[in-house]
This record gives structure tokens, sequence and C-alpha cells, in this order.
């Protein structure tokens, strides 16, 4: 274990700083020069870094550079979602150097567990990297994956997702490590290392498209909860329109309020069906007041998401994303012009600054960290 801490400063030392010498590592990370030594040298025979030429300009024998080997290995994040699955191979930098997105194949499962499969390699192929250089899978599905059971609890908008061994149906299709994690979980650690979660420790995701849920980082970490539950506020018992069961959220743009909006907003327009909400926010952009109208219903029940989450976790910022989180041009305003009527809370909301590609981003920063501890380990063990 200490071999692999060791390992670890020096390669995060080596990250951070640039090319050092071996004299520059251990004075960065503290360490003694044959320690420091012993670690290079095995860091060098598991081609975890390499040689990046010599110091110049200075007096005295010049030392060889080393600098981290970002190609050694490559990671795979993936987003699962019903309408989209997007792929995204990377480096060990977390650099996405290749990406596939297809629509989702949601005819049974067989055929959305090969589509999982099917687009990691092609991704992997149009870069043209062997799949023996795959370190590391990570998977963003909705629901979480419970690992003991096999199971993926709450998989929302994926019927038959839960299924008992399904998570095993997934590790199959690779041959490489494989993590199964929540999609909004990542959506927040997108933000946390990609986007507006840079700022502050402290926020809340709150996912809101075909589904609701919500990704809690608190003092720069991953809050899960007892169970991996931690977010799921779909499912909490609050009144939207005279409806207080549990689980009515996830369906909530189907209430009464967004229905009689909706539907005055089709009756005025001689619309065949009920508009989408996609359609309503293309309407609302164009200036129809009763497009935007419908927007301020929404916003209505968004700042009612907002003021709880306030009111139990008072995060510094709220970070809006999902099909309907994203536009902000339009939520933002009656979001903060609803929540002055709903809480005395003060609490910063804004929109993802990685829109769609937030959950990928995610999977990709889980997948690369979960790749080092795993190279790390090994190399020390040799």
């Amino acid at each position: 274990m200490v071999r692999a801490i060791n390992r670890r400063s020096v390669v995060e030392a080596i990250a951070h700083h640039g090319a050092l010498s071996r004299s520059q590592v251990a004075r960065a990370v503290g360490l003694s020069k044959p320690t420091t030594s012993e670690v290079v040298t095995g860091l060098l025979t598991a081609g975890l870094i390499r040689e990046a030429g010599s110091t110049h300009g200075t007096q005295g024998p010049k030392a060889v550079l080393y600098e981290v080997n970002d190609a050694a290995a490559h990671v795979i994040g993936i987003d699962l979602g019903r309408r989209w699955v997007r792929a995204a191979v990377a480096d060990l930098s977390g650099r996405i150097i290749a990406r596939h997105d297809e629509r989702a194949r949601l005819r049974s499962n067989q055929t959305l567990l090969d589509q999982l499969g099917d687009v990691a390699r092609t991704v992997m192929r149009e870069r043209g990297i062997e799949w023996s250089k795959v370190a590391q899978v990570v998977v963003g599905s909705p629901g979480v994956a419970d690992p003991v059971r096999g199971v993926v609890m709450l998989p929302a908008n994926l019927p038959g997702w839960e299924r008992q061994g399904m998570v095993e149906s997934i590790r199959a299709r690779f041959e490489a490590p494989v993590m199964i994690e929540n999609d909004v979980n990542l959506a927040a650690l997108g933000e946390l290392t990609q986007g507006h979660g840079r700022q502050t420790g402290d926020f809340a995701y709150l996912w809101i498209g075909t589904g609701v849920g919500l990704g809690l980082v608190i003092n720069g970490r991953l809050h899960r909860g007892a169970h991996g539950l931690a977010g799921e506020i779909g499912f909490l018992p609050i009144s939207t329109d005279g409806e207080h069961a549990a689980g009515k959220w996830p369906r909530w743009f189907a209430s009464p309020s967004v229905q009689e909006a909706t539907d005055r907003l089709a009756a005025a327009r001689e619309m065949t069906n009920p508009p989408t909400l996609r359609t309503v926010f293309s309407l609302a952009r164009k200036g129809d007041p009763l497009a935007r109208e419908v927007v301020d219903v929404v916003a209505g029940l968004v700042a009612r998401a907002v003021s709880t989450v306030a009111g139990v976790v008072d995060p510094e910022m709220i970070i809006l994303g999902g099909g309907v989180g994203h536009n902000g041009d339009l939520l933002l305003h009656p979001i903060e012009m609803a929540l002055r009527s709903l809480t005395p809370l003060s609490v910063q909301v804004v929109t993802s600054a990685l829109g769609t590609d937030a959950v990928l981003h995610g999977a990709v920063g889980t997948a690369t960290s979960a790749a080092w501890d795993a190279l790390l380990a090994e190399s020390a063990n040799d």
C-alpha cells in the first residue's frame, strides 16, 4: 500500500508540475532520493511514465526529465439514456480523444445491452485503439446498481432494466473492468471537475427531464447516502396539484397545471396533438405568449424542487440539467421569481455548464480515477 501511495504521489506531482527530474520529484513529494529513484524506476518499468528529454541551461550534469505516459492505457465512459447512448474514449489524463453517439435501441433489454458493447467498440475502432488498451469502463445509467443482488434499482424510463442479473449482463458486454453508476451522480461529478462545481465544493445537480433526480456534492465529495439512494427526489411525497403519493415527481409534467396550460396552447394554435415541452420551449423562444405561460408553470414546479433541496441541504449552488433543465434562458428568471414567494432561503440557480455532455464527462472522469487506482496498485505489486 505504501508503494502504491508513493507512486501515486509521484505521478500526481509530475502531472501537476510537468516534466520533472528525479531530484525535482523528490523535492516535490518529500521522499528521499533512494525512494524516489525506486519509485521512478518502477513507474518507468510499468510504462506509466516516460522520458521527456533532459534539463538544459543549468550548471552541472544534465538530468533526465520524466512525464506521465497518458497513452499507457485508455478508458471509456458511456451515457445510457432513454433517447441516446453516448460513448467517449479518453487517455489517462482524462482528455476525450474520440466519441460516438447513437439513438438508443429500446426494442428489448437484449438489444440495448448489445448496443452498449457495440458503441464502446465502435468508438475505439474509429480511433484505431486496440481493445486490450482499455483499463476501465464506466456506464452511466438511470437507477442505482446493486452489485450484491446484481440488479439496477429504480431505473426510471428503462422498463425491465431492474431484472435480476442485469449488472452482470452489462459487465459481460466488455472485456475490461466495468463500473455502473447513477447517471445523475455522474453528471454532478462532471460539473465538479469540468463545470460550475469548480467554483464550490457544495452544490446540488438537479436533473429535470424524462425523470427527476439529484446529485449531491458536499465538501467536494459525492454524497451517496446509506444505500446509494441519496438524491432520489422523485420519490418524495411532495404535493403537485394535489398529488401526494411518493413517486409522482417523475411524471410531474403530466400534472393538471401543466396539462391545462398546454391544452390552452394547443387549442389556440389548432394543434392536432398536445405539444411536447420541447415544442413549448421552441415556441416560447419565438415569443409565443401562451407558450411562455406553460414555461412559467413549469418554472413554478422546478422552483418547488429547488426550495425543497435548499431547505434540506443548503447548497451554495443548484445546477439545473436534463432535457428540461437545460432551458435556462427561459426558466431561470421565472424560477427566481417563484422562489421569492416559496422560501426565504437564498440559493444560486444556474444551468449546467456541460449541457447534455455532463454524464459523459462524469463517466470519463470516474473511469480515469479508477484506472489509475488499478494501474498503480498493479505496478506496486510487480
